[in-house]
């Protein structure tokens, strides 16, 4: 069982990881992990004091809509260690879909308790936020006597991806020997921007928590905790931000075509899924270059010890993966949360995946489900480069 998402060059010969013991559930087309706030600021604790790579995302409604128009977008998603609910839309959607989510997880929160505990002392860096605003955040933050120090500042401004991550970019926010890098650049810059550095970066723990900056400098007040569990934190930021009344607007609009054209259908699509009983069937053959992985029967939440195993097993080596769902087949979104995980692996080393569906039913479900690009598989590609070597323990 492999407990750590810690991956390594895929050209060196060594084994990369990915964690397929996740509880992990898709939900229109982004993986999200069953986790919540507290459980999520101990495993991030965990991973700091070990000096162990967690990159997470904290995909909101905005994620899951840009990620159905922008592919890369996504798959920064799939590549991370950690996929959290931030947004009560996302939760709503997964509750309407059957799935065990209960409250959100907002990344500002998230940060707001590791700024509050005193369980281990904790470096923090900004990367990022309106000129002045990262060094006006550090200020604050070490006026506290909290166990939340701010080791580094730095506002890159907007220029190219390239103009952002030069050596002495990166080589300042190593040697500050941050715990926590905070990035602030918007959502699919922020994201990116991680990748294409995740490699040289040595800091354990990787976000783009965006407005996190503006909250803690004080340019920009959070919104109250009533507020935002009724879902309607969107009305204070318009209110802090009036320029985002667009992109709320647009979001809004988005989520009511979700609604109508997916999540409703999928929700019976997936009951239908669970309600399934045909005997679970699994098989794989491998060459050496090919892994093919069969499945037939009913795949479900509670029944997927089996399929979690394979696919650590196949993904212990760099190969061309090939997954076959046979006629009698069916998934719930934990079992499609996994193929997830495993197109995530496969792209992020570089290699192809291919996926067979030969039942329209199943299909029909991977396309309400946003997913059917899974149908589409990857093609063999040069690695993803710097995001595929995050550095070891300090």
């Amino acid at each position: 069982m492999i407990a750590n998402n810690i991956l390594t060059a895929p050209h060196d010969g060594a084994p990369v990881e990915t964690d397929f013991t996740r509880r992990v559930y898709c939900v229109l087309g982004l993986p999200f992990d069953a986790i919540d706030t507290e459980q999520t600021v101990q495993l991030l604790l965990k991973r700091a004091r070990h000096g162990e790579r967690c990159f997470f995302s904290t995909p909101n409604l905005n994620f899951l809509i840009t990620s159905g128009q922008d592919p890369e977008f996504r798959d920064s998603v799939l590549r991370s260690s950690l996929s959290l609910a931030d947004g009560m839309p996302v939760v709503w959607l997964a509750r309407l879909l059957g799935l065990p989510f209960t409250s959100r997880v907002a990344g500002a929160t998230v940060f707001e308790q590791l700024r509050a505990q005193h369980t281990m002392p904790l470096k923090v860096y900004f990367f990022g936020g309106p000129d002045g605003v990262a060094q006006q955040a550090a200020d604050v933050l070490n006026a506290e006597q909290g166990s939340m120090r701010c080791v580094g500042a730095y506002s890159p401004g907007f220029g190219t991806l390239a103009d952002m991550s030069t050596p002495a970019v990166i080589e300042q926010i190593n040697a500050s020997n941050a715990d926590l890098l905070v990035v602030a650049l918007g959502a699919k810059r922020g994201q990116a921007w991680i990748e294409h550095n995740l490699a040289a970066l040595h800091t354990p723990l990787i976000s783009h928590l965006g407005a996190v900056v503006n909250f803690v400098a004080g340019t920009i007040s959070r919104a109250p905790v009533g507020v935002g569990r009724f879902g309607l934190e969107w009305l204070w930021r318009i209110k802090e931000e009036p320029a985002l009344w667009r992109r709320y607007w647009n979001d809004g609009t988005a989520l009511v075509r979700l609604l109508i054209t997916r999540a409703l259908p999928g929700a019976i699509a997936l009951r239908n899924a669970r309600a399934a009983t045909t005997a679970q069937v699994l098989s794989e053959r491998d060459d050496g270059h090919h892994y093919t992985l069969t499945l037939d029967g009913a795949w479900h939440d509670a029944a997927l010890a089996d399929l979690r195993a394979a696919l650590a097993r196949m993904t212990l080596q760099r190969r061309h993966i090939h997954v076959e769902l046979m006629a009698d087949c069916r998934l719930d979104s934990a079992a499609l949360g996994l193929l997830l995980l495993l197109y995530g692996h496969q792209s992020r080393i570089g290699a192809p995946l291919s996926v067979d569906a030969q039942n329209p039913t199943v299909r029909r479900t991977m396309r309400l489900q946003n997913v059917a690009f899974l149908l589409e598989g990857l093609n063999e590609a040069v690695p993803l480069g710097p995001a595929t070597i995050p550095a070891g323990p300090r």
